[in-house]
């Protein structure tokens, strides 16, 4: 699985920036959302989603989510 798609995994996963997250956390909850979403593009489609109804918040978040996955 590529970088891209585990960030966009734990984009929509429930961990948050402001949490301290460990890389086991950062893995369980990125193959939580794969299970929960249906795989890579149901996560795909639900960060579609939440870059188009919170574009303000969505790209801080994609910038965490590319650093935690990248550091996992």
């Amino acid at each position: 699985m590529t970088l891209t798609m585990k960030a966009e995994a734990l984009f929509v996963s429930a961990l948050q920036p402001s949490d301290a997250c460990s890389s086991a956390q950062v893995e369980a909850a990125i193959e939580t959302s794969l299970e929960r979403f249906g795989g890579e593009s149901g996560c795909a489609q639900r960060l579609a989603a939440e870059f188009g109804d919170h574009p303000e918040t969505a790209v801080p978040r994609m910038r965490w989510a590319l650093e935690a996955a990248a550091a996992a």
